[in-house]
């Protein structure tokens, strides 16, 4: 097993769930972490984010822990050829660091994120609904 650090869609526990499938079992509820000298990006015309290496900025997503092994080849095929798994280091909240794996974009598809930081709340507020109807490979993967 290992951790997990999310960014985008798969902070929120129930898309997580769907991604990950019946075979994961149930999660812990994820916690909040930092990730140091990256930076999150909106996609262009998508709801979901990219993370690349940024030096000085950083990241607040959630930290999922002791993600089963049947779980990353699901998470795997639902990122996609446009991100690539690497392992990081997090902060969490009370100041201690986990190693974990996390979906950075591929560098020759960097030219697909569009400026600024993407919008977390504007996701849940109109993204989410749209990404998970939009979203049918949630039973393929």
């Amino acid at each position: 097993m290992a951790h997990a650090f999310t960014y985008g869609t798969l902070m929120w526990p129930d898309i997580m769930a769907r991604v990950c499938g019946p075979d994961a079992g149930p999660f812990a509820p994820p916690t909040a972490a930092t990730l140091a000298d990256h930076a999150r990006h909106p996609v262009r015309g998508h709801d979901y984010p990219g993370m690349v290496p940024a030096a000085g900025h950083q990241v607040v997503g959630r930290l999922y822990l002791d993600v089963p092994d049947a779980a990353w080849e699901r998470l795997d095929r639902f990122e996609g050829d446009d991100y690539e798994r690497h392992e990081v280091l997090v902060t969490l909240a009370d100041g201690s660091w986990r190693r974990a794996w996390t979906y950075l974009f591929k560098p020759d598809v960097v030219s697909r994120l569009d400026e600024g930081d993407w919008d977390e709340a504007r996701f849940e507020r109109e993204g989410k609904t749209r990404f998970v109807s939009r979203y049918v490979g949630f039973t393929s993967i």
